[in-house]
């Protein structure tokens, strides 16, 4: 079985990351999403929140699971899972060095597991969820950028 992880903060989770997602579901028998929790950022949602968010959005399908991950590195989560690939996403050009860093560091870790690049449809280059959540705090329309379930959970965020 081919096993992908999918690691980021998701905060929120955005249609750009589900497109690659769906990407990654063509290569990939199983995909686990893991949400990380990364010191140097802020986050409106706690890990719990987001992972019970995505868990949610895809409980019935049964090649994609939610963990979260504070604790321990992707790569030692995937050697717990025996998965083969940390799947990322790269939206332009700029994203690519600090990705590739990434990759570096996790082939030092472990060299078993590949670092696997996707890249979202045109049409979703520009998204990402600081913007998403920018446009939700002035009460903007995010429908095109997420799914409904989390547009409501932004909206009662930023409502509160």
């Amino acid at each position: 079985m081919k096993i992908g992880i999918y690691p980021g903060s998701f905060d929120p989770f955005t249609e750009g990351h589900n497109d690659i997602l769906q990407r990654a579901l063509k290569i990939f028998d199983k995909v686990v999403i893991a949400v990380v929790k990364n010191s140097a950022k802020n986050y409106l949602f706690s890990l719990e929140e987001r992972v019970a968010m995505i868990s949610h959005l895809f409980h019935d399908h049964k090649k994609i699971s939610c963990v979260g991950l504070n604790s321990k590195l992707t790569v030692d989560l995937a050697s717990e899972l025996n998965a083969q690939a940390i799947i990322r996403g790269l939206r332009a050009v700029s994203d690519f060095e600090y990705e590739f860093q990434i990759a570096s560091i996790n082939r030092s870790q472990n060299s078993d597991v590949e670092s696997v690049f996707f890249t979202p449809d045109e049409k979703l280059t520009f998204i990402s969820s600081s913007m998403v959540k920018e446009l939700a705090s002035y009460g903007g329309d995010i429908s095109k950028f997420v799914h409904s379930d989390i547009a409501k959970s932004l909206e009662e965020k930023f409502n509160n």
